[in-house]
């Protein structure tokens, strides 16, 4: 049973840092790639960082500069941390990883952390 778990989310002023985590369980952790997405109120859900087994990252152009993923490996956890926080960064984080095989492409979400950023 795959289970991803995220903490780390609160409450942040503006120009703030906030650290979230995934721990990852029931799944070969050092080959799936790990998103991070979010999703505001009225808004869709959109894919924020991703890294891949081989630890290369990849962001959406609102936080390149700002928000950092990382994974170890040997904690199955996967990381993003995010500095200069702005009002416009908050949402639900949710961390996200899809296990492929020859018959199907299975996609798996954790349930999300909430991270506002207000004054």
């Amino acid at each position: 049973q795959v289970q991803l778990v995220e903490s780390g989310g609160g409450l942040v002023q503006p120009g703030g840092s906030l650290r979230l985590s995934c721990a990852a369980s029931g799944i070969i952790f050092s080959i799936a790639p790990m998103n991070w997405y979010r999703q505001a109120p009225g808004n869709q859900r959109e894919l924020v960082a991703t890294v891949t087994s081989g630890g290369s990252a990849v962001y959406a152009d609102s936080v390149k500069g700002r928000f950092t993923i990382s994974r170890v490996n040997a904690k199955n956890t996967a990381y993003l941390q995010m500095n200069s926080l702005k009002p416009e960064d908050t949402g639900v984080y949710y961390c996200h990883t899809e296990l492929k095989t020859l018959l199907r492409t299975t996609a798996y979400w954790g349930q999300g952390t909430q991270v506002t950023v207000s004054s």
